[in-house]
């Protein structure tokens, strides 16, 4: 959709609804284009446990504070 900057005072609602139907919008100035509007993303609802990064050491049977520890230990101990 190509709106101009008039459109966009007055007709605001026609710009939303492009939006929401995913459509970008084209702002247009003097006839020249000065921006696209684009859609936002919806969030993903995405649970913990199913990251990737859950249960990565479930059979290690070292201590999760030791786990972490080793983790965040510096590359080369001085």
């Amino acid at each position: 959709m190509k709106a101009s900057i008039v459109d966009l005072r007055y007709k605001t609602n026609d710009i939303l609804k492009a939006l929401d139907r995913n459509e970008s919008v084209t702002v247009l100035y003097h006839g020249k284009v000065k921006g696209i509007i684009k859609p936002a993303r919806e969030k993903s609802e995405l649970k913990v446990k199913d990251h990737p990064f859950f249960g990565m050491y479930s059979e290690s049977e070292t201590a999760v504070l030791k786990e972490l520890e080793n983790l965040r230990k510096p590359r080369h101990d001085l």
